[in-house]
């Protein structure tokens, strides 16, 4: 297949009657399961996208393809894909197709790459603004996000660990937990918290959103009128019950009322869209409606505005902190941009990653996911019965299968989140594979992960924030993991950096490996998922943390840095 042969594919007009809807059951329509799965996983993520007319799957601007000139051209070149060609894809468009060999990844793509001088907002909205550049977000633009359960274990394992290290238990019951948000990533907050028998208020400024999400199980109530949503909230905390609150309304303004009336949350935190102050952020005294129009005729008085509130919010969050409220960031950038507008104070505010999952990191542990591509929930349940029986001992593991058994409805394709380590990934995929040879599931499954993982992600204002050594902002990692992956065969690697609000903040890599049941696929899953771990443990071991010493030494990898290190330790 040829770029001109990319290029004359007609393109249909998108509609609203014509929702994306990735397929289902064991009918294949391109030449393998390992080209149909990555076409089942881009349908995926448009089906439970927040915006898939204009292909947005969260975030405001993350995108799964550039247009959708570039989407159908994508879906025809996975179609037509022979088993040794590579699908190259430059920021959601096409490119062209190579020759590659079977073993090879199927397709590499890059999203948001831009030279340091130039990994700026302005940069970037200037490319894509003439259609040449897109933001893949994480998950979103390597079509390997599943809805908010992608999110929902890590924001379950956050506040787990939270109570562990803040309040010395398990849970939070008779706890209050303000935020904000309930985008593609936020609205995981009160359904976690509810798993975790909080009590939980998120502001949220779209009724529409808030309803939706009701809707769909992950909040209980929705309200406009403030005092309402308090007296449902203080209520159940005094019961020792848990509650989960949507109020229509911006979160500084909730945080100012928390303050005013003596209400003392014991956490506090925020999911908004804070990494765009242009396409994400709604600031205070603004609305929706309004927001669009000053979007659309006055950008920069928008922007403006946006990061005045941004800072107002992160002053407040600190007033909060000062009163006895536990307060971290959640890694939605609001920090950076209220101290890049004058205000380095924000600093003053924890990360989440640094204060509550930095031992998991560090031991490879992190957000693993899988895909039924039957779309069948049967074929979940049984792996979910599988790391139940793998796994006995492991009380992790145990509660969050049962809570998700019990809470956690599947969005589009079926799919599951656990977050497992070096050697347990490894064995969970293969004996997957087995069970799909044996014909235990219906259909093969796709393997993937949130970028947000070991070593996979440099962002020194979330993942890496104040590392042992030092290197923060070294991208060395996330691009020699993907070099790592395209090597061992998975079949999509991507490399993404940050777009919008986020240009110039983070690099990442992301990756995707089919279980078709064939013995191809037992050696392509046992090399991805133990390099991926492996590097993972190997980042934090260079970086100087002793559990990940540890865990090298009983992994048996070979950790080739640390041993130059100790040459050099006793040099002049």
């Amino acid at each position: 297949m040829t770029q001109a042969t990319l290029e004359s594919i007609p393109i249909p007009t998108p509609t609203l009657e014509r929702p994306i809807v990735a397929q289902r059951g064991g009918t294949l329509r391109t030449k393998s399961w390992r080209t149909e799965g990555l076409l089942r996983m881009l349908e995926n993520v448009l089906e439970v996208g927040e915006n898939p007319r204009n292909l947005v799957v969260y975030a405001a601007l993350g995108k799964a393809a550039r247009d959708w000139a570039s989407y159908e051209r994508i879906r025809k070149a996975l179609i037509e894909l022979a088993d040794d060609e590579t699908l190259m894809i430059q920021s959601g468009k096409p490119i062209g197709v190579f020759q590659t060999h079977a073993g090879a990844p199927r397709v590499l793509l890059a999203n948001s790459n831009l030279v340091g001088r130039w990994a700026t907002t302005e940069h970037f909205y200037e490319l894509y603004a003439k259609g040449k550049i897109a933001w893949g977000g994480l998950t979103a633009g390597c079509w390997q996000y599943i809805g908010f359960q992608g999110v929902l274990q890590g924001t379950f394992e956050t506040f787990g660990a939270l109570a562990r290290v803040e309040f010395g238990v398990d849970d939070l019951r008779g706890r209050l937990v303000v935020t904000a948000g309930l985008g593609g990533m936020g609205s995981a907050q009160p359904l976690a918290l509810t798993m975790l028998h909080a009590v939980s208020i998120t502001a949220e400024v779209s009724a529409t959103r808030a309803l939706a999400r009701r809707d769909a199980g992950l909040v209980q109530h929705v309200t406009s009128d403030l005092e309402e949503a308090l007296k449902i909230a203080l209520e159940a905390r005094d019961r020792g019950e848990a509650c989960s609150v949507a109020w229509i309304g911006n979160a500084v303004t909730l945080l100012e009322t928390l303050l005013e009336r003596g209400i003392k949350p014991d956490v506090v935190t925020d999911m908004t869209s804070a990494h765009d102050a242009l396409h994400g952020y709604v600031p205070q005294g603004v609305t929706l409606e309004e927001a669009a129009v000053l979007r659309e005729s006055f950008p920069e008085r928008l922007v403006q505005h946006s990061r005045d509130s941004m800072v107002r919010h992160v002053q407040l969050m600190l007033e909060h902190r000062d009163r006895g409220s536990i307060v971290f960031d959640y890694g939605n950038n609001l920090r950076s941009q209220a101290r890049d507008h004058g205000f380095p104070q924000a600093f003053e505010i924890k990360v989440f990653t640094e204060s509550y999952l930095r031992d998991l990191f560090a031991r490879g542990i992190g957000p693993f996911r899988w895909v039924a591509l039957s779309g069948d929930p049967a074929d979940i349940r049984w792996t979910d019965a599988l790391l139940e029986r793998l796994y006995p001992d492991h009380a992790n593991i145990q509660r969050w299968i049962a809570a998700a058994r019990a809470h956690v409805p599947f969005q589009g394709l079926a799919a599951r989140t656990a977050w497992l380590g070096h050697g347990q990934r490894t064995q969970v995929a293969l004996e997957i594979n087995v069970a799909v040879a044996r014909g235990d599931l219906s259909a093969p499954v796709a393997f993937s992960r949130d970028h947000l993982d070991a070593g996979s992600m440099a962002h020194p204002n979330i993942m890496t924030e104040n590392l042992k050594d030092g290197t923060d902002a070294v991208a060395d990692w996330p691009i020699l993991n993907a070099l790592l992956l395209t090597s061992s065969g998975a079949d999509l690697v991507a490399v993404h950096s940050g777009g919008g609000g986020y240009a110039g903040y983070m690099t990442s890599a992301g990756v995707t490996t089919i279980a078709d049941g064939s013995a191809d696929a037992a050696e392509r899953l046992k090399r991805v998922m133990n390099n991926d771990t492996g590097w993972g443990v190997l980042r934090y071991a260079d970086a100087g943390y002793e559990a990940s010493i540890q865990t090298a030494t009983e992994a048996g990898l070979q950790a080739l840095g640390l041993e130059v290190d100790a040459v050099n330790e006793g040099r002049p």
